[in-house]
């Protein structure tokens, strides 16, 4: 795990380590920011959730129920 100064200031080795296949995360302020990964693994996650990931048209299709109920309400009375 690196700082984000001395990720900065070791940039080199963190993209030679991540390159290895070696994920490297980058603390701020003591908080995990982001992991630095290569650009073959990068794509690796990207086409493997976009793999499992159906449209949009396919969500709103597999609604569980054929009709939605209305709500028995009754109109209020209004006067002017």
């Amino acid at each position: 795990m690196w700082t984000l100064q001395d990720a900065k200031n070791k940039f080199s080795a963190v993209v030679d380590a991540a390159l290895t296949g070696r994920p490297q995360e980058v603390t701020r302020r003591g908080k995990l920011a982001v992991v630095v990964v290569s650009a073959t693994e990068y794509k690796r996650l990207v086409a493997e959730e976009t793999a499992h990931r159906e449209s949009f048209a396919e969500h709103l299709m597999a609604f569980p129920g054929t009709e939605i109920g209305r709500a028995d309400v009754k109109p209020r009375d209004v006067s002017f």
